[in-house]
C-alpha cells in the first residue's frame, strides 16, 4: 500500500493494479454475450465479452481459437475459460480466452428472432406488398444521423451521380435509448411532409446493439405504414437487420442505397446515349443513301439535257420528212382521183346523149325510165337530150 505522498506514474500504477488483478484471478469461468467480434487477418479472434450490467474486453489467440468449431456471432451466449490480464499500453483489464463454448443466443438475438417470427407470421416480409421505386425520382428523404458517414456517402454518390435529384434530410440518433423512437417519427414527418418520391433510412456499420435501433418493432411498422417507398440501407452488406425486410428495398450500404436512387437515372442516360448514336448512323445512312440518289438523278437529267440539245435538229428533219411524205401522198391522190374520175366520166349516160339518145323520165331532170310497163297512154314523158328537155304524150305503148 501506499500512503498520500507517495507519488505514481501511470505506469507504475498500471503495473501494481496488473499484478493485484493477475496474483488473484489466475483462472476465471465467465458467461456472456459476444458483441464487436472480429477476425482479423493475424487469426487472433477479439470481441467484447458483456451481460445487462457491464462488459469486458476479450481476446482469443490463434492457437487456442483453432480448436473452436465455428467463429461466435454477434449477441451469441458463450461460456469462456481464461486469465483475467491487465493491458498496461492502454490500462485496461481483459479477459485472454484459453477455451470458448456456445451457450445460446443471447438476448438480444432471442428478441431479433422473436420479432423476425412475429411479422413474417403477419406477412410483413411478402415480396407482393414491397413497392417498387419511381423510375426516376426527383426528391429524396434521407434518415439517418446529421453526423454519420452515412449521410456524407449518400451526398457523395447522389452528387456525382444524380446531382439534380432533391434532397431532404431528417438527423436522428441511429443508436442508444430512443434512437428508434426517432427514426419511425421521422419517417412519419417525411410522409406528412410530401412531395418525396423514395425514403433511405439507414446508418453505417457496427455491433448488433449499435444497429439494434433498426431491429426494433416501432421502427418497421413505420417503414411498413409509409406512403412513400423505403429503402434500409444498414450497416455493411454482412449486416442485416429487421427494417431491412419490411423495407421496399435493401441496400448493403447507404452509398448502395444512394446508388440505387440513381440507377435508373443513369441507365436512362445510358440508353438515351445508345439512341442517339443509333439515330446519327441512320441518319448518316439516309443522308448518304439521298445522295447517291440525287448524284444518280443529276446524271440522268445530264443525260436528258444532252438528248434535248439535239431534239430541234430531229424536230425539223421530221418536219422536212412529214413535208415531202405529204406532198408525195397527195400527188399520188389527185393521180387516182383524175384517173377515178376519168373512168366514171367514161361511163356516165350523159356521153349518150351525145350520140342521140334521150333519157325519158316522169318530170324534168328525174330518174330515167327503163321499161315501157310504167307508162300508160295519156302520159306525160320528159325527154332530156344532149342540150335541152322536151315534154310529150304517150299515145300507145308496146310491151
Amino acid at each position: 500500500m501506499t500512503d498520500g505522498s507517495r507519488k505514481l506514474t501511470v505506469s507504475g500504477l498500471v503495473i501494481l493494479l496488473q499484478d493485484v488483478v493477475e496474483t488473484n484471478f489466475v483462472t476465471v469461468t465467465v458467461e456472456g454475450e459476444i458483441s464487436n467480434f472480429a477476425a482479423p487477418a493475424s487469426g487472433h479472434w477479439y470481441f467484447t465479452l458483456k451481460d445487462s450490467g457491464s462488459q469486458l474486453r476479450g481476446v482469443m489467440f490463434r492457437n487456442q481459437n483453432r480448436l473452436v468449431d465455428s467463429p461466435p456471432r454477434d449477441g451469441m451466449q458463450v461460456v469462456c475459460s481464461g486469465t483475467v490480464t491487465v493491458y498496461v499500453a492502454r490500462g485496461e483489464m481483459q479477459l485472454v480466452v484459453n477455451s470458448l463454448t456456445h451457450g445460446g443466443q443471447g438476448q438480444l438475438q432471442a428478441a431479433f428472432e422473436a420479432l423476425k417470427e412475429k411479422l413474417a407470421h403477419e406477412g410483413l416480409f411478402a415480396v407482393d406488398r414491397k413497392r417498387p421505386l419511381p423510375t426516376f425520382p426527383q426528391s429524396v428523404g434521407i434518415v439517418t444521423s446529421a453526423t454519420g458517414a452515412a449521410i456524407h456517402d449518400i451526398l457523395n454518390v447522389l452528387r456525382r451521380r444524380a446531382p439534380d435529384v432533391h434532397l431532404l434530410l431528417k438527423p436522428v440518433r441511429v443508436q442508444g435509448d430512443g434512437a428508434a423512437e426517432d427514426i419511425a417519427k421521422a419517417i412519419e414527418a417525411l410522409n406528412q411532409f410530401g412531395g418525396l418520391d423514395v425514403l433511405i433510412v439507414g446508418r453505417g456499420g457496427g455491433s448488433l446493439e449499435d444497429l439494434w435501433a433498426f431491429n426494433e418493432e416501432v421502427v418497421a411498422r413505420a417503414i411498413v405504414g409509409s406512403r412513400v417507398p423505403v429503402i434500409s440501407a444498414v450497416g455493411h452488406e454482412t449486416d442485416f437487420t429487421i427494417a431491412d425486410m419490411v423495407a421496399d428495398l435493401r441496400a448493403p450500404t447507404p452509398s448502395a442505397a444512394a446508388e440505387l436512387v440513381a440507377k435508373n437515372r443513369q441507365e436512362l442516360e445510358a440508353h438515351l446515349d445508345h439512341l442517339i448514336i443509333r439515330l446519327q448512323s441512320r441518319l448518316d445512312q439516309s443522308l448518304n443513301l439521298v445522295a447517291e440518289r440525287l448524284a444518280g438523278f443529276e446524271g440522268r437529267l445530264k443525260r436528258i439535257a444532252r438528248d434535248f440539245a439535239g431534239l430541234p435538229d430531229d424536230v425539223a428533219d421530221l418536219e422536212r420528212r412529214l413535208s415531202l411524205a405529204m406532198s408525195s401522198k397527195i400527188r399520188q391522190y389527185d393521180d387516182r382521183l383524175g384517173m377515178t374520175a376519168g373512168r366514171l366520166h367514161a361511163l356516165s349516160p350523159l356521153l349518150q346523149l351525145d350520140r342521140g339518145y334521150v333519157i325519158a323520165s316522169h318530170e324534168p331532170g328525174g330518174a330515167g325510165l327503163v321499161s315501157a310497163a310504167d307508162l300508160e297512154p295519156g302520159d306525160h314523158l320528159w325527154l332530156r337530150f344532149s342540150h335541152g328537155q322536151a315534154c310529150t304524150r304517150v299515145e300507145d305503148i308496146d310491151t
